[in-house]
């Protein structure tokens, strides 16, 4: 009964930071954001801990802590002024990757509502793109603005319903995994009250979450043998990130060849079905000018990118001229990773086809220019599966990098990027020498 009481304290303390969080939290205040990240970790930890198999109570309080964001807006992101202009645009019949809000904006587009205030939220750097959000995401973006009339609230309270209603799917589908695939089902609370989780997600509406809800349904009608209809619930997990597009060959030698041909040919017929409302001439070229963008352009809380630069740089080379060199590097490494991963295990169960997503992502991240923190919360969910948890301690420390939030010219530290990148290095080094110790 004494631990009952504590848990409740501890959830309630969760509670009010979470309102904190949600509504008396400016990015630019980095130390209250650490300071409320640390203690919500630290809660989540005790809580899992003293409750793990109280799955009422974790489950509840999980969907509470969601539901305190529910009428607040987003204040670590700014994302969600673009997923409702490119919503409006696809519930007037317009083509979101045809115009850049910039284009637009000249010719004074009169079917968006608030234009002028989702132009400038949206900020320079997204208004100038074209849009990079897969077809079934544009797909949620144009309901919730369906759903929200031309409130701009209205969007928000859409968007973060479809968003909690994925993460109760994740819980649901993900919990009956682990019990198919022998492990314990408490591991799933290590996704499902996860501050980074539930504030990246929930919080400041990224769509990771019905990507995974899709990613997660799709493993689990693998685990019980349904992988034609796994097939195109995948697809729909890549029509709305990419992400999963890295995994596909893993399952050649889980499936074998046979199947393999049927489960890709499924796979490739939906994401087909899915992109052709968009398709135009002009979408292809605009949509990979847009991703190319991401391997040549953008850099934010990498870790070996950083070494990378900062060694080149001290050998004269040209900072711009080096992010564009290491960007055609970077698809040839992960392509040489995905490949090893496919063809390396002699057996595969779906044990091993998750423990080997967890391994492509993660040398993926690691070699990458961008590493935003909702990029962990795949990794999380996938190391749920494993037994290994450097991803929850990066989960943790990927708040690190919101550093630059505080700065007005969004500069990074590197001394902070080091004691996140250390943090995650370390404790991965001592989980694979203790796994190798075991065997």
């Amino acid at each position: 009964m004494k631990l009952h009481k504590v848990s409740l304290t501890l959830a309630v303390l969760s509670f009010v930071f979470y309102y904190t969080f949600a509504y008396h939290l400016p990015r630019t205040d980095f130390i209250k954001l650490l300071t409320l990240f640390v203690a919500l970790f630290f809660f989540c930890f005790k809580l899992i801990q003293f409750e793990k198999h109280n799955f009422r109570f974790l489950l509840g309080i999980g969907i509470i802590f969601r539901l305190v964001f529910l009428f607040a807006e987003p204040n670590l992101s700014q994302d969600f002024y673009r997923f409702i202009w490119d919503g409006h645009l696809v519930a007037n019949g317009s083509n979101p990757y045809l115009q850049t809000p910039d284009e637009l904006m000249q010719n004074m587009v009169s079917i968006i509502p608030n234009a002028q205030e989702l132009y400038d939220g949206m900020g320079s750097l997204s208004a100038r793109h074209y849009s990079n959000y897969p077809p079934l995401n544009q797909l949620i973006f144009a309901l919730a603005t369906i759903l929200g009339g031309k409130s701009l609230f209205g969007s928000l309270f859409a968007m973060r319903s479809i968003i909690i209603l994925a993460d109760i799917g994740i819980f649901y589908f993900g919990r009956r995994l682990l019990k198919n695939l022998n492990r314990s089902p408490h591991l799933i609370f290590w996704y499902f009250i996860n501050p980074l989780v539930i504030v990246e997600l929930t919080g400041n509406l990224h769509f990771e979450g019905v990507m995974l809800f899709f990613f997660i349904l799709s493993m689990f009608l693998l685990s019980i043998d349904k992988w034609k209809t796994a097939a195109m619930v995948i697809a729909c997990s890549i029509s709305i990130k990419l992400v999963p597009l890295l995994f596909l060959p893993i399952f050649l030698k889980y499936l074998g060849w046979k199947k393999s041909i049927v489960f890709y040919s499924i796979i490739g017929i939906t994401s087909i079905a899915l992109f052709l409302p968009f398709n135009t001439p002009e979408f292809i070229d605009n949509y990979s000018r847009t991703l190319k963008l991401w391997f040549s352009n953008f850099e934010f809380n990498s870790s070996l990118y950083n070494l990378a630069k900062k060694t080149a740089v001290h050998f004269d080379a040209k900072p711009w001229e080096f992010i564009k060199e290491y960007g055609k590097i970077t698809p040839l490494i992960t392509v040489i990773t995905v490949g090893l991963f496919t063809f390396f295990p002699k057996k595969y169960d779906l044990n091993r086809v998750l423990w080997s997503m967890m391994w492509v992502l993660t040398i993926y991240y690691f070699i990458s220019t961008t590493i935003h923190p909702w990029y962990i919360i795949f990794l999380v969910l996938l190391s749920i599966f494993t037994t290994y948890r450097y991803a929850i301690i990066w989960s943790a420390a990927v708040v690190l990098s919101y550093y630059a939030y505080s700065q007005a010219d969004f500069k990074e530290s590197l001394w902070l990027l080091g004691i996140e990148y250390i943090s995650v290095f370390g404790y991965l080094t001592y989980e694979i020498v203790a796994h190798r110790n075991k065997k």
